[in-house]
């Protein structure tokens, strides 16, 4: 009774005041223009979503590999998130020529990582091209993978015996349990190379071993390396868009039993999965390169708009709680190490945290310009320049 005799403006202030909205202060949301590669996960995640928008902010995502976001257009845009620091160097590099610079921010990293399933990793490990790295009891979720034993399989160089470079080694040629029955050849597969960071680090790595652990110093060093580790790349035909959700599909296993991705991916995987379910996915492992690079994810502000925006995922911590729950590994806002909250985070749900190994080789990357000119070799890349 009382409601039909009250006014409309006076019914809405009470259901205001009954939600707590009027509580809040009203603020314009600011639509933020972003590309992104694969660290979208991150701002597409609902959590995230209502994060920002409590700070004002709604983020509207256009999708694209990371280095397609820096040889592309981006005009119009006020921040891009390429996966990796040779795509974000190429944009500070052509904004600095143009006299507009950015700002750059580095909330969080994501190693690049090997994914497979546990038959193959311990096929791996019987042949000595991988061993299982320490954890907290049970199966081991973790592996050190030796990179040049696992190339020089690919290579057909086994136990120091060298067949014809061509002649790669088979799953199962290496498989003597009969645990996989896979007849395709020993190679670790690729999102787009021409497109992805994930795929040109991994050239990188594979250049890196293929050189002797040294990065290429010229022009004619690169592009003669780029043709020697191309086979090692290209040879399983063409990529899929996206690696991370063809290996966490049901038919992953069949269609790539290596995949190169994230290690974020992987953990948000086995996060979500736990919660679920109450256990972890017990048949995806992943396998740690002892050649490995950590990637640097640097998001470029290009407007006013943009900083702010970089500033909050940088130092807000709610957000950055959150990515850690993504599977991240957040940057401490003031040192800009990355925190101890992860280890934690999975020791308390039972997941086995990622350990390497004290004897892992750190890897450099060739120079930017050496490592584009590779990438082009390899994926035999389409001009796609466009004006910055």
């Amino acid at each position: 009774m009382l409601a039909s005799a009250l006014p409309v403006p006076v019914i809405g202030l009470v259901l205001l005041v009954a939600s707590g909205n009027l509580l809040l202060p009203l603020r314009q949301v600011v639509t933020i223009e972003a590309k992104m590669a694969s660290k979208r996960d991150f701002f597409q995640d609902p959590v995230v979503e209502r994060l920002l928008m409590k700070h004002g902010f709604r983020v509207h995502i256009t999708n694209m590999g990371s280095r397609e976001i820096a040889k592309q257009d981006y005009e119009g845009y006020d921040v891009v998130f390429p996966s990796g620091q040779p795509a974000s160097d190429l944009i500070s590099r052509e904004r600095a020529r143009a006299n507009r610079p950015v700002l750059l921010y580095r909330p969080f990293v994501s190693p690049i990582v090997l994914a497979t399933y546990r038959d193959y990793a311990e096929v791996l490990t019987a042949e000595g091209v991988a061993t299982r790295l320490p954890g907290s009891g049970g199966r081991p979720m973790y592996y050190t993978l030796k990179m040049r034993k696992f190339l020089d399989l690919a290579r057909g160089k086994r136990k120091g015996v060298q067949r014809d470079p061509e002649d790669g080694y088979r799953w199962d040629e290496i498989d003597r349990n009969d645990r996989v029955r896979n007849g395709n050849k020993i190679l670790a597969q690729t999102s787009d190379i021409c497109e992805a960071n994930s795929a040109g680090t991994y050239l990188g790595l594979v250049a890196f071993v293929e050189h002797g652990n040294d990065a290429p110093d010229s022009e004619a060093e690169a592009e003669q390396l780029a043709r020697k580790i191309k086979p090692l790349l290209v040879e399983q035909g063409l990529p899929s868009s996206e690696r991370a959700e063809t290996y966490l599909s049901p038919d992953g296993q069949s269609i790539a039993p290596v995949s190169v991705i994230y290690e974020h991916q992987f953990l948000a995987h086995q996060i979500g999965y736990e919660a679920e379910k109450g256990a972890t996915d017990d048949e995806r492992v992943l396998l740690y390169p002892s050649t490995r690079f950590v990637t640097e994810p640097q998001l470029v502000a290009l407007t006013g708009d943009g900083a702010r925006l970089g500033e909050l995922v940088s130092k807000d911590p709610e957000l950055q709680h959150r990515a850690m729950e993504l599977g991240f590994r957040a940057r401490n806002a003031t040192s800009g190490a990355t925190s101890d909250e992860l280890t934690r985070f999975l020791t308390e749900r039972k997941i086995a945290v990622p350990t390497t190994s004290s004897d892992d080789t750190r890897a450099v990357l060739p120079s930017l310009p050496l490592l584009e000119k590779m990438i082009e070799i390899v994926g035999d890349c389409p001009d796609r320049t466009g004006s910055q």
